[in-house]
């Protein structure tokens, strides 16, 4: 008998490129200038997470496709430039894989089994975001084909 928990499936995205914009200020309006900008660059920001820390300093993680890193990095430079964001630093070879499925909201512990997966296969989770449905994780690229195989001997996934 198969105790595996049923996903719906995984998606994953080999050609992303991280940016991350540490030290903004905690203030409204930070997210719309800097994904405003890229919107109005044609650059398209497949995934954002944004926190803030104990010194109530703002910091955003982006992922777009790789192609765009250049592009996306002058104009997040120029963006933030008034505001004096501490450091934006990037990566050219990130990766994310997700896992989806109906009511994950009412089963608990999926998010955790899939961390626990990446983390025996020796990956490290760069940035997490997740919604009602979907669990994403950013990753190394290097790492993608190891990260997929852990999912899919933790997760009952279809064929």
């Amino acid at each position: 008998m198969n105790n595996k928990t049923r996903i719906g499936g995984i998606l994953k995205n080999s050609t992303l490129a991280r940016i991350s914009v540490i030290g903004l200020p905690d203030r409204p309006g930070m997210a719309a200038m800097i994904l405003g900008a890229l919107g109005n660059a044609h650059i398209n920001v497949e995934f954002i997470i944004q926190c803030i820390d104990l010194n109530q300093q703002d910091h955003f993680v982006l992922c777009i496709e790789r192609d765009d890193l250049s592009a996306a990095l002058r104009v997040v430079e120029a963006a933030t430039r008034e505001v004096r964001a501490r450091s934006i630093v990037h990566d050219g070879r990130a990766a994310s894989i997700a896992i989806f499925g109906p009511d994950f909201r009412e089963r608990p512990g999926i998010a955790a089994t899939m961390f626990q997966a990446l983390a025996q296969a020796g990956i490290n989770i760069e940035a997490i975001s997740t919604s009602i449905s979907t669990v994403t994780c950013i990753i190394s690229e290097a790492h993608l084909p190891d990260a997929l195989a852990a999912i899919q001997r933790h997760f009952d996934v279809p064929g």
